[in-house]
């Protein structure tokens, strides 16, 4: 008669004796694929988004000059707000901004007082009366591009990160390899003879 060996009883990655399997995930998965993301997050209810929101803030050409990181829970109103206190003393040049329509409202008067020597000015980019269905807006389809961009580069494909800082940082390391690429395209580095 063998003697049987008994396993010790699996752990959550908490620490705690598992309860239920629903507690720590389906058993099979790997340690790294069970583990939920921690950091701050949220769940937008008009998008129906689990986790974290990216705000940017765009050049005409679509390249990158703020970004700011939030939980899915913060209206975009206010990740504006946080997003446009970075222009408050840099990009002096700006002047104007446009904005999608759920930026409208008290955000037009906060920038408007945010830099009382240079006045930035808001201009919200709306619909045509009586259109249904989709709709191409050009001035709003330049960070929706930069979004697009983004979504090439694995590490931003979904938000991998711990901190919302990590994730600015990483998003500030692909614009700069964005950048980088195009202008190695325009002028292409000539090896001296």
């Amino acid at each position: 008669m063998g003697s049987q060996q008994r396993s010790a009883p699996r752990r959550c990655p908490s620490g705690r004796r598992q309860a239920a399997p629903a507690e720590c995930g389906y058993p099979r998965q790997s340690v790294g694929q069970d583990h939920r993301k921690r950091g701050v997050q949220g769940y937008d209810t008009y998008k129906h988004v689990n986790g974290r929101t990216r705000h940017i803030l765009v050049a005409t050409l679509g390249l990158l000059l703020a970004v700011v990181v939030t939980a899915a829970s913060v209206q975009d109103r206010d990740g504006a707000m946080y997003l446009l206190a970075i222009l408050q003393h840099t990009c002096s040049r700006l002047r104007l901004i446009w904005a999608d329509q759920v930026y409208g409202g008290e955000l037009v008067a906060w920038l408007w007082g945010l830099r009382p020597w240079q006045k930035i000015r808001l201009e919200i980019v709306k619909r045509p009366e009586g259109s249904k269905g989709f709709l191409l807006l050009p001035t709003r389809w330049v960070v929706e591009r930069t979004f697009g961009w983004f979504g090439r580069y694995r590490r931003l494909s979904k938000d991998y990160e711990y901190l919302t800082q990590t994730s600015e940082a990483m998003i500030q390391v692909v614009m700069i390899n964005l950048m980088v690429r195009r202008l190695a395209r325009i002028a292409p580095y000539e090896t001296p003879s």
